[in-house]
């Protein structure tokens, strides 16, 4: 349902082990509003939502909010390394369309 790759996996994992308090997993969620439409809302939690989808991948515990599941089916985040930007990216094929800045989609 929901895809990291190993850099989006290492990433998780990196910011895990230097949170200043005990991490869970990272939740990812879609809100209305950016420049398409609909944008991404990920963060690091300690405990889930009672409602998320949990979804183990690469070993990171990812927490999907149930509202959300639909338009994150099959997407893969991954973490891109640039010369003017890094971040998280998403390949959400449940889009029909999507801002340059990848954060949000329609």
């Amino acid at each position: 349902m929901i895809y990291l790759t190993e850099a989006a996996a290492n990433a998780v994992r990196t910011a895990i082990k230097g949170a200043d308090t005990p991490i869970e997993g990272l939740r990812l969620a879609v809100d209305a509003g950016g420049c398409a439409g609909f944008k991404y809302l990920m963060g690091l939690v300690a405990d889930p939502n009672p409602e998320d989808i949990v979804v183990e991948e690469r070993g990171v515990k990812v927490f999907v909010d149930r509202d959300s599941v639909q338009m994150l089916e099959g997407t893969t985040v991954d973490f891109v390394i640039g010369l003017q930007s890094s971040g998280f990216t998403f390949d959400n094929p449940q889009a029909t369309a999507s801002c340059s800045c990848g954060k949000s989609f329609g």
